[in-house]
């Protein structure tokens, strides 16, 4: 036979023993008769035992109450669920009897759809969206009316009547991606409940079997606003099992007949279903061991989707026949039961059309394999989760089968955790809706804190989305996806009596619920509430931001239009009007006011002359505590400088510039950060810390690093048990090391980079010593050891040089508790890392979550006692965010903070309490080479970095 030189021969070519072919030919083709005879038996008789048939001439044995069940069951399994009404209900299928009508007056309302009458590319647009004024009248559970001057006196006597005062209200807001109450906070081995990591396929188990109502984080959630959540599995199956949207009231407390998991249910009826699948990194990482089974790769994981579709698909199959056979020719002639299995049953459902799928996949690979499995097997997808990389292919989404496209469940700027989330874009949720697709934004509870998950659709409104379409994916787009959208994610008649009533604009800076409303039930007995001023303009729709992607370096530049200069720390430059110029030349500001002669020979010598709306001028942000410098991808440890419990290094020996954080964090005004070695996991720290500029090209670049040695830093949070076996040793520890440095002169060390030399320093008082800590009772401990140890200083004969220790908190979540024994310490200062904790762990627990459930945050209790305060970041993708988080501090403290005292939170503490002062200010020279030229303020949604000038060299960054 005869084949190319380049192909494999055909199976029939293959060779066949010589045995074979000494047979006689009739002797073979009478071996092939009764060979063809047998198969044709074996497929007759596997026929007559698997497929479905009617008995003839015989009657059944089965039991014909479990054959009509069955018959029933066929028209269950061809039916369609559709979305459940909302107008035309009398009452809400969770209303409790005896709630009394709400009429709430005077409210500035978002209904979450246009102007009747507004044509869809016009509603697409932003046209004929409005916040109205009217009342709203809750009663049975739902919304009965929207409009104004809704007389309470033509009501039931009984009507509760709450003054909005004019200020904002919008439907619940929706989380379509949380892990709340399966996993729940503070984490703990035994409330760990995400996975089931017993199969990598496990489309029978369900989130509802594991949602613990007592977890705390649920009410926590709930005062920022949400009302409905998906609570999903976890993400390190490629099926992961069944998940249930639910409210946020849970018990008598909050208006319940009963504390349970089927009363928390959003939809009682369970109108739809929903599954949550994952592609990617985490199945492989999680189930693939070579040599032992898969997957261990995406081309794996490929096959067990598709393995796992083709076995549903073959009971589906059998189902089909059963019920057409059972139809046609009567249940009393049937020799099986119904095909059912339960391991498959809910995909089985999925390929009926009966589940909603909601699929968690970052990249492309990822994305367009699994939209190939949805055509292959024909199954529409509502959601791609996390979905990072979704706005570079936006045909690639429209290909999914269905008659919409996925909508992208994305965070706004949350990346570079895993190689997966390391391409993504701020932008992607403008992106995506300018390719006619749908962003939605969400939590990942507890990976951010669902409590603000209305900041990340903020914030997608500042990275340019339009409003309405920020608003809508928060609201009315996860409730459309959900399959709810008649009844949650606006504020009409019919509709679930799910609303808010906001402080400020829900878009805004620090936006914090008033009063939030469950079915139609006010959730907060005696809500904190922060004094926030009703804006004039309070119904105008901002109009879509503009965004800044693109940069040049420039020597000379002229800004107009700056309103606000806070360079100086001994005075601030206001111009309301905007009236004043800022000259740079040489990349240097060489002159702040009128600038009349600066002006004038840029206008004659062709320098750009940028036009400012607003403008800001402020020192550059500096980031104290991250792994920025360190790492580039958080979970891949080749882009890492690594740990060691049992090291002791310094951190501007692994320091390694021009990544990716390092890019963005100049984008976006951070040019300097102060980072020490990792202990072990993210955000603990051992050795000593590195201060240097964000925009050096490697250390030894003159000005690259500001700070060779900045801190001496040890870690004492729940991680410390990893090296020390306990928290008492690991305290105890660092107090033996101090007091034996006094005892023994190790200034005089022949190494000077050993420990023992640095915490000689520390003792000296001329190196702060840094402490991670969340716990009260853990930064206590290290009070009454900086007690001892200042007081064996003392004793020496250099007590008199030195004040004591230096001392610095890093991480801080319960430090409100001791806030006034920090002050009385004289602690140097508290890195609150992050801002707003949220009891992620037991050392954590503690912690102010912020109006409406407590009276303040951390960080206001701290500035009342004095207390020095910097804001740090957790993780490093919040680089973007630093001046937002100054910002929160500056709306919600109730006037304790100016605009300057926001923004020392993210500057001048940071030198202060590392006694870094006189350096920096020290290195303006002849004119400001370090500093930053924002549109807007930099404390809100919206406010566009310009220019930064880092330091180095004589260009500064121009952003057009």
């Amino acid at each position: 036979m005869e084949y190319e030189k380049s192909e494999l021969p055909p199976y029939s070519a293959v060779a066949v023993p010589d045995w074979r072919r000494r047979w006689s030919p009739r002797r073979s083709r009478g071996v092939r008769f009764i060979a063809l005879a047998c198969l044709a038996f074996i497929v007759y008789a596997q026929w007559r035992q698997i497929e479905p048939r009617p008995m003839r001439g015989a009657t059944s044995q089965l039991s014909i109450e479990k054959l009509n069940e069955d018959l029933q069951m066929c028209a269950k399994l061809r039916s369609k669920p559709q979305d459940p009404i909302g107008l035309g209900r009398e009452r809400n299928a969770r209303y409790i009897n005896g709630h009394k009508p709400t009429l709430i007056k005077n409210a500035t309302i978002w209904v979450g759809e246009p102007a009747e009458g507004t044509s869809v590319d016009g509603a697409r647009a932003g046209k004929g969206f409005s916040w109205i004024s009217a009342d709203v009248l809750l009663e049975y559970g739902l919304i009965k009316e929207v409009r104004k001057d809704i007389d309470a006196s033509s009501l039931s006597s009984d009507v509760i009547v709450w003054d909005a005062k004019g200020r904002r209200l919008t439907s619940g807001i929706i989380d379509m991606h949380s892990h709340a109450g399966v996993d729940s906070l503070p984490e703990l081995d035994g409330n760990s409940d995400t996975n089931e990591m017993g199969s990598n396929i496990t489309p029978y188990v369900r989130s509802i079997d594991g949602i613990n109502v007592f977890d705390h984080q649920i009410q926590v959630i709930k005062s920022g606003g949400v009302t409905t959540s998906l609570i999903l599995p976890g993400s390190s199956n490629n099926i992961g099992g069944e998940a249930f949207p639910i409210k946020h009231a849970v018990g008598k407390l909050d208006g319940r007949n009963e504390t349970s998991i089927a009363d928390l249910l959003a939809d009682p009826d369970s109108n739809w279903r929903y599954i949550k699948m994952a592609c990617g990194e985490n199945s492989k990482r999680t189930y693939g061991q070579p040599g032992e089974h898969g997957p261990t790769s995406r081309l794996g994981e490929s096959w067990e989707f598709r393995h796992a579709f083709e076995q549903a698909a073959k009971i589906r199959q059998a189902q089909d026949d059963w019920c057409d056979i059972a139809e046609s020719a009567g249940v009393e002639s049937m020799s099986t039961y119904l095909p059912q299995e339960i391991e498959w049953e809910t995909l089985v459902a999925v390929l009926r059309g009966q589940v909603h799928v909601n699929t968690h996949c970052y990249t492309v690979p990822d994305l367009e394999a699994f939209v190939d499995h949805t055509n292959e097997f024909k199954f529409p997808v509502r959601a791609f989760h996390h979905a990072h990389q979704t706005f570079l292919v936006p045909e690639v989404l429209k290909r999914a089968y269905g008659d919409s496209p996925p909508a992208s469940a994305i965070f706004a700027d949350n990346m570079w955790y895993k190689a997966e989330a390391y391409i993504g874009s701020e932008y992607a949720g403008k992106i995506l809706y300018e390719n006619g697709l749908t962003p939605i934004y969400v939590s990942d509870n507890p990976v951010l804190n669902a409590q603000h998950v209305v900041f990340e659709a903020a914030k997608s409104f500042g990275y340019g989305l339009p409003y309405h379409a920020a608003l809508a994916a928060v609201t009315t787009a996860p409730a459309e996806r959900l399959g709810l959208g008649e009844r949650i994610g606006k504020v009409k008649p019919g509709f679930d009596a799910d609303v808010v009533v906001w402080d400020s604009d829900p878009l805004s800076v620090g936006a914090a619920p008033v009063q939030v409303w469950i079915d139609g039930t006010a959730q907060f007995d005696n809500p904190v509430e922060l004094k926030k001023p009703v804006t004039s303009d309070s119904t105008v729709v901002p109009e879509t931001l503009p965004v800044t992607d693109e940069s040049k370096s420039v020597g000379d530049v002229v800004f107009t239009g700056v309103s606000k200069s806070f360079l100086s720390s001994d005075s601030e430059l206001d111009s309301q009007g905007g009236h004043l110029t800022v000259a740079v030349s040489g990349g240097k500001i060489t002159c702040l006011g009128s600038c009349e002669a600066e002006i004038e020979a840029a206008t004659t010598s062709g320098t750009k002359i940028v036009a400012l709306k607003n403008g800001y001028l402020t020192k550059p942000f500096t980031i104290f505590g991250s792994s920025l410098g360190l790492n580039a991808i958080d979970a891949e440890s080749d882009t890492d400088n690594g740990n060691g419990p049992s090291i002791f290094s310094r951190a501007i020996d692994g320091l390694a510039f021009e990544t990716k954080k390092l890019f963005y964090a100049q984008k976006y005004g951070v040019t300097k950060a102060v980072s020490a070695p990792k202990y072990s996991g993210q955000m603990t720290h051992q050795g000593t810390s590195v201060g240097f500029r964000t925009t050096g090209k490697h250390s030894l670049e003159k000005g690259a690093v500001f700070a060779d040695d900045a801190a001496v830093h040890y870690t004492l949070d729940l991680h410390a048990k990893s090296g020390s076996t306990s928290i008492s040793n690991a305290v105890n520890t660092l107090r033996h090391k101090l007091l034996e440095t006094i005892d023994t002169n190790a200034t005089a060390a022949a190494d000077p980079f050993t420990e023992a030399a640095y915490l000689a320093k520390v003792v000296s008082g001329t190196l702060p010593l840094a402490i991670t800590a969340h716990s009260a009772d853990v930064i206590a401990a290290v009070l009454k050891v900086k007690q001892f140890v200042d007081g064996a200083i003392t004793a020496t004969s250099r007590g008199a040089s030195t004040g004591g220790i230096s001392l610095v908190i890093i991480g801080g979540a319960e430090s409100h508790l001791i806030a006034d024994e920090l002050a009385e310490a004289g602690v140097a200062g508290v890195v609150l890392s992050p801002l707003l904790p949220y009891r992620t762990g037991w050392d954590q627990r503690r912690a102010l979550t912020g109006a409406p459930l407590t009276n303040g945050t951390a960080v206001d209790r701290l500035a009342a006692a004095g207390v020095r305060v910097a804001v740090g970041i957790d993780e490093d993708w919040q680089v973007r965010d630093l001046g937002l988080l100054a910002g929160v501090a500056y709306r919600n403290g109730g006037g304790l903070l100016s605009e300057r005292d926001a923004l020392a939170l993210v500057s001048d503490n940071v030198y202060g309490m590392l006694g870094l002062e006189e350096k920096e200010e020290g290195e303006r020279g002849d004119g400001w080479a370090e500093f930053v030229v924002f549109e807007g303020s930099p404390l809100e949604i919206g406010a566009r970095v310009r220019a930064v000038g880092s330091g180095l060299g004589d260009e500064i960054t121009l952003y057009t």
